[in-house]
């Protein structure tokens, strides 16, 4: 089952309660719609359940923290991640927890109010065996205030994705203000030199992606380095990792072929990720 049995839009949780999807909402001032102030976590549902819900919790605490939010207690988030769960009659999807600011003035300065936490759930489609990648002219600011945030302010990723389907790619990909490569819009980045897996260091200013730092943990060949971000197209393979992507072989880069898509060390990634999600634990 990869859809909730009623046509009608699942149930969602709004700050403290549960309510219907087809009503759920937050306030016009909400500093999350006003101004992108605000954290989230895309979670995959795996069998029913939050697949790394710690490790995700913790990175929206450390996003929250870094924006100068005080993350909400994470007894209200579980509850609200297992309350939806429970609802939505999803066995395989993605589960979304939003953090704002609160209501606010019309403006920068943030309200007095506490912050509004929303969490909702939607069915996922099997990402595609392997993707084109496009590197876009706009770099990632690595000294940015929200560099290494997973913040709600996504519009740069939307013009760059935008840019990328425009060159028949799937993904688009930033190098930092450095010139070494740095991320996806939503995923992070391994390539293959010399025999061994490389990812752009958290000083790049990469996201701290989930993903990624399981397939660190579980590939022995795989280690943080930073390289110039022209060497992408010349890996031997390459893939993506992210939530919704698992790890995702890259076939091209800028209309250039890799030679292996997916390679050996791809293939041997995609495989120990995979049982680990296949166990169904909070690793």
């Amino acid at each position: 089952m990869t859809s909730a049995p009623s046509s009608l839009p699942a149930p969602v949780w709004v700050n403290d309660r549960l309510v219907p999807g087809e009503s759920a909402g937050v306030s016009a001032f909400d500093h999350g719609l006003v101004t992108g102030d605000g954290a989230f976590e895309t979670v995959l549902i795996r069998g029913g359940e939050a697949f790394a819900l710690s490790r995700h919790l913790a990175r929206l605490a450390r996003s929250l923290k870094g924006l100068g939010l005080d993350p909400p207690a994470e007894d209200l988030v579980r509850q609200a991640c297992a309350a939806v769960l429970g609802s939505c009659g999803l066995d395989q999807g993605r589960l979304r927890i939003t953090v704002t600011g609160g209501p606010g003035p019309l403006g920068s300065d943030r309200g007095e109010g506490p912050p509004s936490l929303v969490v909702a759930a939607s069915p996922l489609d099997p990402p595609a065996p392997s993707v084109a990648v496009s590197v876009v002219p706009w770099p990632r600011n690595e000294r940015g205030a929200l560099a290494g945030l997973k913040t709600i302010s996504y519009a740069e990723n939307v013009v760059a994705l935008a840019y990328a389907h425009g060159r028949g790619a799937g993904e688009a990909v930033f190098a930092n203000t450095a010139g070494l490569l740095c991320e996806g819009t939503g995923s992070n980045v391994f390539l293959a030199q010399g025999g061994r897996l490389t990812t752009p260091t958290l000083a790049s200013g990469c996201l701290d992606g989930v993903t990624r730092a399981l397939v660190l943990e579980s590939c022995e060949s795989a280690l943080e380095q930073d390289v110039p971000v022209g060497a992408l197209a010349g890996a031997e393979e390459a893939f993506l990792t992210g939530t919704t992507r698992g790890v995702q072989p890259i076939a091209s880069v800028d209309g250039t072929p890799l030679p292996a898509c997916p390679g050996p060390l791809t293939r041997a990634a995609a495989d120990a990720y995979a049982r680990l999600v296949d166990a169904g634990s909070d690793p």
